[in-house]
């Protein structure tokens, strides 16, 4: 018996196929081989047509049933990750009405902005956790405002991973997790955003019915098997946005647990037991994919723009064609820590929410010529990025998270040493790296969903963990140096 995972990305589709009996990954595969389309026809704006994702999601699950001999027959659940914050709009007949209106769309800012103020913080924080900002529901607003005909049309709005559900089900649901991060849901009230929606003029019946994050929330239709190359009935019982997936995903399910990832923009997103919010919206909180109201968990998620793309710009501008990441780290090394005094500071992505949705741009400073060569200015890249990371930690450790100990997997920043080795010096906590995806994750948690496992821990039991960073004895230079870089950041902010 094996389960079945997708992860619902906007640059691609991946899927992973897990052996239920030993919680060993059987295979995993992605499609498109490049990027999918994001559509930007005004500044600002960022759509994709959610029939993309579904040709390929069916081109996905084709090559990893090739590439691992697994039968149809044999797959017992599938289980959904999703890019957050997503709109899509379909009509009476499931037909989708516009293209879908993705996380990094910026059309909505004002309408949530004049919402925050008209509601009030206090209304808007103790009951929906955040400012309504460029959630879904704002989105769904500007709809409203400027596609009345589109508008008037749609039955039911729904999350990206509620429209593969869909696709795949024919039944149209969502769930409270899906719900809270659309700042669609009411944590007081323990029911959708009414106060919300009643302000931005939108009908609650657009919601469709709930389902269980865990559980089953639809059968694989016969039509839907036929594109997926699958068998007909296989239940669809788990979904959730990939943040609270990948924390999932790495057994961070508890209060005090801690995932962390550092792709293009990195995210640290910690679990606790009680309605937290952030009166300056630095950080954002949802429902993670196990809170129950006599029992919540909500996870807090801080995102950092300026990121790995910092890196990944620096290599395409500063070393050779041939030059991999691993031959920077190797340079990198070559320089003691705190890059003998030069700093770069990597906020060149766009507002950062942490600062306050200030951009202080991406800055070299203390350059000398006669000093610094290429490899510190490798080291610099990895340590501002890591700067970075403990400022927002920290924001975190004012809102009561213990990271004592915080998991990622094994990609992206943190594969090298040197940046995820400053975070633990700095921070004194101990990193567990472990091998696993969104898509693994998302498989694992459909067992749960058929009762095959009792909970989500016993399925991530064959996780493998492939490495560990420990703080050394004393901060050493890493305390000098991240308070040069502190000390950088706040002039370029004030500038």
């Amino acid at each position: 018996m094996y389960l079945l995972g997708f992860d619902i990305g906007s640059s691609s589709i991946k899927a992973a196929l897990v052996d239920a009996a030993t919680g060993v990954v059987m295979g995993t595969a992605q499609a498109p081989d490049s990027e999918m389309e994001i559509l930007a026809i005004h500044p600002g704006w960022a759509e994709q047509d959610p029939e993309t994702w579904w040709d390929n999601c069916c081109l996905a699950v084709q090559k990893l049933l090739q590439a691992t001999s697994i039968q149809p027959s044999d797959i017992a659940a599938i289980g959904i990750s999703y890019q957050m914050h997503g709109l899509v709009t379909i009509d009476r007949d499931g037909q989708v009405l516009r293209p879908a209106i993705i996380w990094c769309d910026s059309r909505a800012v004002a309408i949530g902005e004049r919402a925050f103020r008209d509601l009030g913080e206090e209304q808007c924080l103790t009951h929906s956790l955040n400012a309504p900002g460029n959630f879904t529901a704002s989105k769904l607003k500007w709809v409203k405002e400027n596609e009345p005909g589109i508008y008037e049309r749609i039955r039911h709005i729904l999350l990206p991973g509620d429209y593969i559900a869909f696709r795949m089900s024919g039944e149209a649901r969502t769930t409270v997790s899906g719900l809270s991060e659309g700042i669609l849901w009411d944590f007081t009230a323990n029911s959708p955003a009414q106060a919300l929606l009643d302000y931005y003029g939108i009908d609650t019946s657009l919601i469709p019915p709930l389902a269980p994050t865990f559980g089953v929330q639809g059968y694989l239709t016969a039509s839907a098997a036929q594109d997926l190359g699958l068998q007909p009935g296989i239940p669809i019982t788990y979904r959730a946005g990939d943040q609270p997936n990948n924390a999932l995903s790495l057994n961070v399910l508890n209060p005090g647990e801690v995932a962390a990832t550092g792709g293009t923009s990195g995210v640290v997103y910690g679990v606790v037991d009680k309605l937290v919010y952030d009166r300056q919206n630095r950080v954002n909180s949802f429902a993670h994919v196990n809170h129950r109201p006599e029992a919540p968990r909500i996870g807090v998620l801080l995102c950092i723009n300026g990121a790995g793309i910092q890196y990944s710009w620096m290599r395409k501008q500063m070393a050779a064609q041939s030059t991999s990441y691993a031959d920077m780290e190797r340079s990198a090394a070559t320089v003691p820590a705190g890059s003998d005094g030069l700093r770069i500071i990597p906020f060149g992505n766009g507002a950062e929410r942490m600062l306050g949705n200030r951009d202080p741009g991406a800055r070299m400073l203390n350059l000398h010529f006669n000093r610094h060569q290429q490899a510190h200015f490798y080291r610099a890249a990895l340590e501002g990025i890591a700067f970075s990371f403990v400022y927002g930690m920290n924001v975190l450790r004012e809102l009561g998270l213990d990271l004592s100990v915080v998991r990622v997997g094994n990609d992206n920043l943190f594969q090298s040493a040197i940046f995820a080795g400053t975070i633990s010096n700095l921070l004194g906590c101990r990193i567990e790296v472990l091998r696993t995806t969104g898509a693994v994750g998302a498989a694992i948690a459909s067992g749960v969903g058929i009762g095959h496992w009792s909970d989500v821990r016993e399925g991530l039991g064959a996780l493998e963990q492939v490495g560990m960073y420990e703080p050394e004895e004393g901060e050493g230079p890493y305390q000098a140096a991240y308070e040069d870089w502190l000390r950088y950041l706040m002039e370029a902010m004030a500038s």
